[in-house]
């Protein structure tokens, strides 16, 4: 299943990723000794009972090692096991091997021998076509769009980073470019390009997960097995007889990271929203979070940053509220405004700093506008609208970033639907099965802003060109930079 997706902007991937260096012999020699200590450690917390149960498993293992040990003795002892390697040796003729027939002399003059000046030369090597079309599958072009998917397949988690290639006569081709295997099951994904190893920009993402760490992978690197940085997470377990008992870093999560989200104004500000109840602002240059809010008293799903008003945060929670804080404020509490179901997704208007849009658990999609509660701050928001939009949960929602008021949503019913918001009268203009199973991830491209990113149960990207659809075409055709074509439809 796709749990997540992110667009990486073009032109931010550098052409041809580097491969991650294998561990040097000193920092094998580090890792394995910070293993053991840790072994020792658990080892030194087990209660006597746990000691003499392995000590009575390790008495049956030598009993039944001294066993097998007698048993070939004895079998040596008749003579069988040596009369069988004599008749075997006997059957393949060892003495006279090399006068067989068609047989390769080991010093011969045969074409073994012929010397080739260069690689490029030699015909029993690779043929440079092909490793000149190894290069370039692995190269990615300024005009390939880059897509991350989070993932899990039989048991296996990972982030799929997928190319979208334009082709000829306005074909694409969508495959997988390179997997990073990840330690936990993802849950969301946040891009980002904070300089974390020096410089100004970078190409990474962010990944939360059942674990309460967020990882942040390098994705200009291929075969990386350790992210370069880690915020929050455990930092030790200890076993206690049955029991276990979990030591969290300093201001960590303490359980599952649901919701991420990246400040693109103030680009070292990263927001993370927890099973835990909380909601975590992590500095991305320190590594440490400096702010942990607590105005929900369930699970918080989702997390948005304004794009026009960069301080102010919005949240979402099973608590059936929304919460938007300012971070110039620290000392106030928020607006709370109260929702009619769990929180599944939220957004705001990219064209409109005053409204955002809460996806519910029971098939609705509400719509405010902050204005509403500026007269009373404490009695919150009020909805502008309640759209009835699926028949199950809408687990994800998407604003157009091209096209002012257009509104994707993706639900657990299988279908993603296409809206016109417009004078907070919303009608649906397409609706389509892409065939992903139950929806969990929709996204806009910010470059191709009318292709959709669409992942589900199945487990399958797809990509659909909403343009294509008669009712986008009429409404939102203008604001497009060039024609759709029916061929762009695709999925890896």
């Amino acid at each position: 299943m796709i749990s997540a997706i992110s667009w990486v902007p073009k032109g931010a991937s550098i052409a041809v990723p580097a491969e991650v260096e294998p561990p040097s012999k000193e920092e094998i020699e580090e890792m394995l000794k910070n293993e053991s200590l840790d072994r020792s450690g658990d080892i030194e917390d087990e209660e006597e009972e746990d000691m003499d149960v392995d000590t009575s498993k390790r008495t049956d293992e030598v009993a039944q090692a001294l066993a097998a040990a007698d048993a070939v003795g004895k079998a040596s002892e008749t003579g069988n096991g040596t009369k069988d390697i004599e008749d075997a040796l006997k059957e393949l003729d060892m003495d006279h091997y090399d006068d067989e027939d068609g047989g390769f002399e080991l010093f011969s003059n045969g074409p073994g021998d012929t010397y080739y000046p260069s690689n490029e030369l030699d015909p029993y090597l690779k043929d440079k076509d092909d490793d000149d079309e190894e290069v370039e599958d692995t190269t990615i072009k300024p005009s390939d769009a880059v897509i991350i998917c989070a993932s899990n397949e039989d048991d296996v988690s990972q982030l799929q980073v997928c190319i979208l290639e334009e082709c000829e006569e306005g074909e694409h081709n969508l495959f997988s470019h390179h997997d990073i295997i990840l330690p936990a099951f993802p849950l969301c994904t946040a891009w980002l390009d904070c300089g974390l190893k020096g410089g100004d920009k970078g190409n990474f993402v962010a990944v939360g997960s059942m674990d309460p760490a967020i990882e942040i992978w390098d994705l200009d690197i291929i075969d990386e097995v350790q992210p370069i940085m880690v915020l929050g997470g455990i930092a030790k377990k200890k076993k206690k007889g049955k029991k276990s008992s979990i030591k969290y870093k300093p201001e960590s999560h303490t359980d599952s990271v649901l919701g991420l989200a990246w400040n693109k104004t103030v680009r070292k500000y990263l927001a993370s929203a927890s099973a835990d109840t909380s909601v975590k602002i992590w500095d991305l240059v320190t590594g440490q979070c400096f702010s942990t809010k607590k105005h929900h008293t369930d699970k918080v799903q989702a997390v948005d940053w304004n794009k026009h008003v960069p301080d102010v945060l919005l949240s979402g929670s099973f608590d059936h509220s929304v919460v938007l804080v300012d971070m110039r404020y620290p000392s106030h509490t928020g607006i709370k405004s109260e929702v009619a179901s769990d929180v599944e997704s939220l957004a705001w208007d990219p064209h409109d700093q005053h409204s955002f849009v809460v996806s519910l658990e029971d098939g609705t999609v509400q719509c405010f506008d902050v204005r509403a509660a500026a007269s009373n701050p404490a009695s919150g928001c009020k909805p502008c609208f309640t759209l009835h939009a699926h028949d199950k949960a809408v687990s994800t929602v998407s604003y157009n970033p091209a096209a002012p008021k257009m509104l994707a949503t993706g639900s657990t019913d299988k279908t993603v639907k296409l809206w016109d918001l417009a004078n907070h009268q919303p009608s649906c203009i397409a609706s389509r099965n892409p065939k992903a199973g139950a929806v969990f991830s929709i996204s806009f491209s910010e470059d191709s802003h009318f292709l959709l990113a669409i992942g589900g149960s199945k487990g399958s990207l797809q990509i659909w060109d909403t343009l294509t659809e008669t009712g986008v075409a009429q409404r939102f055709g203008k604001n497009s930079k060039g024609k759709a074509d029916s061929k762009t439809e695709v999925k890896l």
